[in-house]
């Protein structure tokens, strides 16, 4: 694009996001944005993923940018659209990620008249996004776009959102250029609290650093893994940030959220000093903000996040450094001052390995053993991508997350996530083995993604478990009203006969042995396979809740 060309606003935009790095796009397709879907028709450095529901793009997106590091892309039309998109910017902001949702909207003649599926955006997501805005002028088009790219990135990644006047989009502008690229900033640890922290390092007995979330990559886990190895420093995974170290390291600890090993928890009430890197310490992470308590009592908290809003926002830090996650792990791992080494790590692996070790179950389905079976199987940079339910415990619990990123799990605890996120994998990684997992209740938010993954030829292999409940709320159910089943029970289609009409190969698997052999089979095969497991309601969780005992404990 030179100087005196003339472009309409819509190819504008697609330019700007071009000179930003964009090279995907995912969307469902409206009359008010047209012109952006026609300057992408001309783009050859943007592959156009076409999707079934506005949700599930917005997912695809969330995790295309949780994968990258930069933001996803996502558009869709206003109201329905924008509405149906708003659970993956919910999910963006929870799980602090770059994304982008554009929003072809009503032209600026009619704006604030309820006009056809007219919504007040700022009101909208407000509450939802880090940031909202419009574009009315398409001049100030490359301001916007490199705002919102910025945005989106710097200090606690997460969703911006914009709106886009459809008659905006349409208006010629004559030299108006995109600016040039901009990137997330990084910003160095300050020496002074390095320091500090090893300070405080030197001077612990029962230290332990829980990390995974903001601003954190593959560096970060790099040096950070080098560094905690190097003093023997135990290293638990926030909720659902279990990639955050390779599972394999000598200090990995495990896991924390929902149903973590009760030797962690018990390791973190008795720990001295807590490295938070990243992590917010959230409802989940922390059990209620009980594990670890807002001003933790008798305990010395070193909170580390790339945003200084995030630091003293709920937790009282005494020591708070604002750092990008790469820069203080590297400075960590090239200190030079020689740091008391613990033997807690290598004791904290070994109780994380007996933890992840299956013991037999009487069910004709072992949960457990198909996830060990898996391990063996697949390799060790698979993708794991799974939504919200009790299914996915056992892979919380039995998987060992060793590649980088190798775990798209949604920390806000969206159902509907692993399929589209599955999608985004298998586009951005399609040398890699990719796995989605689903509950039956779970796979049916968002199953209608199977026809995107067809469309595009990815290669993924969807774990469907089938329990004819929704099996989380089941369980709470049992525990807080035994006896009384009210609005969990499902009736399921054929998942497989399912998966095979959207053009996929699938097998349906009602025992442990059944499900090996058809695991073989789908490693040997290509493009979209589903396995659909047949398990007893009985079997609830990996933790061992079931049915009966919930019901007897409730009677004891």
């Amino acid at each position: 694009m030179n100087q005196t060309s003339t472009v309409n606003g819509g190819r504008l935009l697609v330019d700007c996001l071009i000179a930003q790095g964009a090279d995907r796009v995912f969307t469902v397709p409206g009359e008010s944005f047209l012109a952006v879907l026609d300057a992408l028709h001309d783009s050859p450095e943007v592959q156009t993923v076409i999707c079934r529901q506005e949700g599930g793009a917005a997912f695809m997106a969330c995790a295309d940018g949780a994968m990258t590091g930069r933001p996803g892309v996502c558009f869709v039309t206003r109201g329905p659209g924008a509405t149906n998109a708003s659970i993956g910017v919910h999910v963006a902001m929870q799980d602090s990620q770059p994304m982008l949702l554009f929003i072809g909207d009503v032209d600026r003649g009619m704006k604030d008249r309820e006009g056809f599926q007219e919504v007040d955006f700022g009101q909208m997501f407000g509450p939802l996004a880090k940031l909202v805005l419009r574009i009315d002028d398409p001049r100030r088009i490359p301001e916007y776009i490199a705002r919102a790219w910025t945005v989106a990135q710097a200090g606690r990644p997460g969703p911006v959102v914009i709106a886009l006047p459809e008659d905006m989009l349409l208006e010629e502008v004559s030299g108006v250029l995109p600016r040039p690229a901009v990137y997330r900033p990084a910003q160095p640890v300050c020496p002074d609290a390095m320091g500090a922290l090893m300070g405080l390092l030197e001077d612990a007995a029962a230290p332990i650093a829980i990390v995974g979330g903001a601003g954190w990559h593959a560096k970060a886990r790099e040096h950070f893994t080098e560094f905690s190895e190097r003093i023997g420093l135990p290293v638990a995974g926030a909720f659902r940030r279990q990639d955050a170290i390779p599972n394999s390291s000598k200090v990995w600890a495990g896991n924390l959220g929902y149903g973590p090993n009760p030797k962690l928890v018990q390791r973190i009430k008795e720990a001295d000093l807590i490295l938070a890197v990243g992590a917010r310490l959230g409802e989940a992470t922390t059990d209620g903000y009980t594990l670890i308590t807002p001003d933790h009592p008798g305990q010395t908290l070193v909170h580390v996040h790339p945003d200084p809003n995030e630091l003293g926002h709920v937790y009282r830090a005494d020591l708070a450094i604002c750092a990008d996650m790469a820069e203080f792990a590297e400075t960590a791992a090239l200190w030079d001052d020689d740091i008391v080494s613990f033997d807690a790590g290598r004791e904290a692996h070994r109780e994380w390995l007996e933890w992840t070790t299956a013991a037999p179950v009487p069910y004709a389905l072992d949960m457990a053993a198909c996830v060990t079976a898996m391990r063996d199987a697949l390799p060790d940079d698979s993708i794991i991508c799974n939504g919200a339910g009790n299914f996915s415990g056992w892979w919380h619990r039995y998987w060992h997350y060793n590649g980088f990123p190798t775990q798209l799990a949604p920390t806000a605890g969206a159902m509907g996530y692993g399929v589209p996120a599955a999608v985004a994998a298998a586009l951005r990684h399609p040398e890699r083995t990719v796995v989605a997992l689903a509950g039956d209740g779970d796979f049916l938010m968002n199953g209608q993604e199977l026809a995107t993954a067809v469309q595009y030829g990815c290669d993924m292999l969807v774990v469907l478990v089938d329990n004819g409940a929704y099996g989380t709320i089941r369980m709470h159910q049992e525990r807080e009203f035994p006896e009384r089943i009210s609005g969990t029970t499902l009736h399921n289609p054929d998942f497989a006969a399912l998966a095979i009409a959207y053009g996929g190969w699938a097998r349906r698997v009602e025992t442990t042995a059944e499900f090996n052999a058809a695991l073989a089979e789908a490693k040997d095969r290509k493009g979209l396979r589903l396995l659909h497991l047949i398990i007893d309601v009985e079997q609830l969780s990996a933790g061992g809740a079931t049915v009966s005992s919930l019901r007897a404990r409730a009677k004891g």
